[in-house]
């Protein structure tokens, strides 16, 4: 009997640890989600690429790419990175401490703590006014535009996309203006034409669209899908 009280106490203590120690992890990503959110990521894409980077998993989707093109989230997601490969170390040395039985709660206990206080502190508006100054900061000393990723540059919002579409022979707007065809208040924006080797970008307004043409639009995906219909041939083969 009073060898299974001491074993009962053992397995508790480890219990506790792997929750502490879970804690701690959920508290790091959820620490990460703010950070990310202040820089102007949004929350989903924010949490499910901090839980990618903490473990090595998923990072490879297209939305990583909005964390590698900007500054402020590159320095955010090598601290993850980091985290996640010394989190694979603790999880080692921690099997070994419960085979010694040395969990060193109290140290889990206080980190856990501590990482609490952040996560709360920085849910508030002060703290959040204040990193947000500090991302801009530096943002403006570090940041080329070329950079950023098209979707933040262009401030593209939910329904506007970047496309390219190609003028077929005999289609309506084979021969068309670009002023005519991009008029003022049409919510689609004519970024430059590519023609064969050529991309035209000066005095777009006066240029005449031709079969072959590649349109780079950025604008609302609706108006832009109504274009598309107009680069077809009337006379399909």
């Amino acid at each position: 009997m009073e060898k299974v009280i001491p074993e009962r106490r053992q397995q508790g203590m480890e219990f506790i640890f792997i929750l502490l120690y879970l804690l701690i992890v959920l508290l790091v990503i959820e620490i990460s989600v703010v950070a990310f959110t202040l820089t102007g990521l949004e929350r989903d894409v924010a949490r499910y690429q901090a839980i990618s980077m903490l473990t090595g998993t998923g990072f490879t989707t297209d939305e990583s790419q909005l964390i590698i093109d900007h500054p402020v989230r590159r320095r955010i997601s090598m601290f993850l990175i980091l985290f996640g490969a010394f989190s694979l170390a603790v999880v080692i040395s921690a099997i070994t401490n419960m085979l010694s039985n040395d969990l060193r709660l109290k140290e889990l206990t206080i980190i856990s703590i501590v990482l609490l206080a952040i996560y709360f502190l920085g849910k508030t508006p002060l703290t959040k006014k204040l990193l947000q100054h500090r991302f801009q900061y530096e943002m403006k000393k570090n940041l080329d535009i070329s950079e950023l990723p098209v979707k933040e540059v262009l401030f593209l919002q939910k329904g506007d996309i970047v496309t390219d579409i190609v003028i077929e022979e005999g289609a309506k707007l084979d021969g068309k203006k670009v002023e005519k065809v991009f008029e003022h208040g049409h919510d689609a924006n004519l970024l430059f034409i590519k023609r064969g080797e050529v991309n035209i970008r000066e005095d777009l307004i006066e240029e005449t669209i031709q079969a072959g043409d590649k349109l780079y639009i950025y604008g609302d995906k609706q108006v832009i899908e109504k274009l598309t219909k107009e680069t077809e041939s009337d006379n399909p083969h």
